[in-house]
């Protein structure tokens, strides 16, 4: 997937949580990319897809796959575009 959008970040105390424009291009993970899919199926609303997509983007980008900023929350807004391909 690919988008470029407003990230804004909670995170522990002395550390930046300020929120900035970011062009990204990542492989989703494949339980967020299910979990997308499902939830679009059912009729989730933006915002509920908004968030599996900050959630995976959370995991695989920001955290490293679990390797780095444990406490970091990451918020998905802003979006200039998105673009998921197959």
């Amino acid at each position: 997937m690919e988008t470029r959008a407003r990230f804004g970040y909670t995170a522990p105390v002395g550390t930046t949580d300020d929120g900035r424009v970011r062009r990204l291009t990542v492989h989703l993970p494949a339980a967020y990319a299910q979990r997308l899919f499902d939830s679009r199926a059912r009729g989730a609303d933006d915002r509920e897809l908004r968030a599996i997509v900050a959630e995976g983007l959370q995991e695989i980008y920001f955290k490293d796959g679990g390797t780095r900023a444990d406490q970091l929350r990451v918020e998905f807004t802003d979006i200039d575009y998105f673009d998921v391909s197959f």
